[in-house]
């Protein structure tokens, strides 16, 4: 059985299910991770879309620049994870956005 969340994590939950926007949620990922998480964040969701796509993982490594370790864990984690990538995925947010 999962352990609770600490009450600080559930704070954080609801700062995330409070987001509206895009705008929002760029403005909050902004000051909450340094540059750095933020692009290793946003590196994982795009390795994530490319596994779901049935990209190989060879091909995701030469087209992202990431090690086959980074993707071989974002693989497990679409497969064996909580199951929010799966879930966002299937909400069309994992589909290429032209602007």
């Amino acid at each position: 059985m999962p352990v609770p969340p600490r009450p600080h994590l559930r704070d954080i939950f609801r700062l995330f299910a409070s987001v509206e926007s895009p705008r929002e949620a760029e403005l909050l990922l902004r000051d909450i991770l340094t540059p750095a998480e933020l692009a290793d964040v946003a590196e994982r969701w795009a390795l994530v879309k490319e596994l779901h796509k049935g990209t190989p993982q060879r091909e995701i490594a030469a087209k992202l620049g990431v090690s086959i370790s980074k993707i071989t864990r974002g693989s497990r984690m679409l497969q064996e994870g909580s199951g929010g990538f799966a879930l966002f995925l299937g909400k069309g947010t994992g589909r290429k956005h032209t602007n």
